[in-house]
């Protein structure tokens, strides 16, 4: 193939790219929303409303096209789980997608896209990394496995979902049906709920994040420590299991720049070795565009 096509299936957008696979120049990028509340059939719709787009404007007709979706393809039902666009759940959009356009098509969750293009395309490009590992904190908690530049997707496809491990058995109820999960401990709005309970105040996390760096609060100080306190017994599991090279931060809590200077120095703590941490704590380079990244490298190979 000369050129690779990649789609990043978002609950309100989807973007499709094509590179030439030489120079890796972008030679088309769109965006259509995804106006999924119209239904599964109409998602359908408009990846080939996009599909057709990026063909007319760039002459070419796509081979083989990889999708970053919301959710994962269930390795042995061969149906979509766990997606929060949930029209898609239970449909078998693999299948639906190869009749749709008659060429392969690969598909991998969001997670595992963005730890793909951050291991390949981006951070952990040029550092020789066998095992990365991607932590998406954001409005939810994810995570994605790269081993040696291939996503691992597990016998259940759920490789990586750390975010519903759990952390505390007391704690807040999940919507998966679990109490006191990784998301209900540490994602943006669990953040803003602890400071909630500390100060009796509602203030988003970049506001919280704010008045720590002035020192106004000690609230939103007492929050900071409490996600790296959290963060670092639970990405330790993580650790002791896959041993990572690369640990790649995405999401809004990401920017909180005491997950990459006291998080590895509190992870020490927490694993089996001597305690010493050599596993690297980066920050993204892909932005938003990893997942449409991603989707390019699930077909590169």
């Amino acid at each position: 193939m000369k050129h690779l096509w990649g789609v990043d299936l978002g609950g309100t957008k989807i973007e499709g790219i094509v590179i030439d696979r030489e120079t890796d120049e972008i030679l088309a990028r769109e965006r259509v929303p995804t106006e999924a509340d119209q239904g599964y059939e109409h998602i359908l719709s408009q990846i080939s409303h996009l599909i057709d787009i990026l063909k007319k404007k760039t002459g070419l007709s796509p081979s083989a096209i990889g999708f970053s979706t919301p959710g994962t393809l269930d390795p042995g039902l061969q149906t979509m789980k766990n997606c929060n666009t949930t029209a898609i759940n239970g449909k078998n959009l693999k299948k639906d997608l190869e009749a749709l356009f008659r060429i392969r098509i690969e598909l991998a969750n969001d997670a595992n896209c963005f730890a793909l293009a951050e291991a390949t395309e981006g951070a952990a490009k040029d550092m020789d990394a066998n095992v990365v590992f991607g932590v998406i904190l954001g409005t939810g908690v994810g995570g994605g496995v790269v081993v040696n530049g291939k996503v691992l997707n597990g016998k259940h496809g759920i490789a990586g979902e750390w975010g519903h491990n759990t952390f505390d058995p007391e704690g807040e109820p999940c919507y998966c049906g679990k109490r006191g999960c990784n998301e209900t401990v540490f994602a943006g709005p669990a953040l803003e709920k602890y400071y909630s309970r500390l100060s009796g105040n509602k203030l988003p996390l970049k506001e919280i994040y704010r008045r720590h760096l002035d020192q106004s609060d000690p609230y939103a100080t007492q929050t900071v420590h409490f996600l790296t306190d959290s963060f670092a017994k639970a990405v330790s599991y993580i650790v002791n299991v896959l041993d990572p090279d690369v640990i790649v931060f995405g999401g809004g809590v990401s920017h909180i720049e005491e997950l990459y200077t006291d998080g590895p120095e509190k992870l020490k703590a927490h694993i089996f070795n001597n305690k010493k941490v050599e596993t690297r704590f980066l920050k993204p380079k892909l932005g938003d565009s990893a997942g449409v990244f991603g989707a390019i490298e699930l077909v590169r190979n």
